[in-house]
C-alpha cells in the first residue's frame, strides 16, 4: 500500500503498527509535512500539496492508499475533499493518539479509520 504522510514524520514503530492494522506492507511512503498559510486560501494550497505527492491519475484510482492527514482541521478537511475528487472515494486514514504517561510525549497508532465505510453507512441513515 502507499502511505501518504502529510503530518509529522512517522517512527519505525508507528509504521509497523500501521502495517499490522492494515494487514499489508507499506510498499511506498510519501511524506510531505503540510504547512498551511492561514492568510491564503486553502484550496490552492491543498492542490499544490497533493500535486507534490507525484501520483499519476491511474495511481490515484487504482493503488491502495492510506493517509495520515495534516494536523490542522481545516487543512485536513480540504485535503480530504481533494483526495476524494482524485480517488473517487474517501481513502482510509491513520489516527494517532498520545501514549499515556510518556515523557517526552510519544504517539502510537490508534486505528485506521475506514472513511468510505463510514460514509456508506451514513447514507443508509439518511432516511
Amino acid at each position: 500500500m502507499i502511505l501518504l504522510n502529510l503530518s509529522h514524520p512517522l517512527t519505525a514503530e508507528q509504521r509497523q503498527q500501521i502495517e499490522t492494522l492494515a494487514g499489508q506492507p507499506i510498499t511506498r511512503l510519501i511524506e510531505r509535512m503540510a504547512q498551511f498559510d492561514l492568510e491564503r486560501p486553502f484550496a490552492e494550497q491543498v492542490i499544490t500539496l497533493v500535486e507534490s505527492l507525484g501520483l499519476a491519475p491511474a495511481e490515484w484510482q487504482r493503488s491502495p492508499l492510506l493517509v495520515n492527514l495534516p494536523s490542522l482541521n481545516f487543512g485536513a478537511a480540504a485535503t480530504l475533499a481533494e483526495l476524494h475528487g482524485r480517488c473517487g472515494y474517501f481513502p482510509p486514514i491513520v489516527r494517532l493518539r498520545p501514549v499515556s504517561g510518556s515523557l517526552p510525549p510519544r504517539y502510537e497508532v490508534a486505528e485506521i479509520v475506514n472513511l468510505q465505510g463510514l460514509r456508506d453507512a451514513a447514507r443508509k441513515r439518511r432516511g
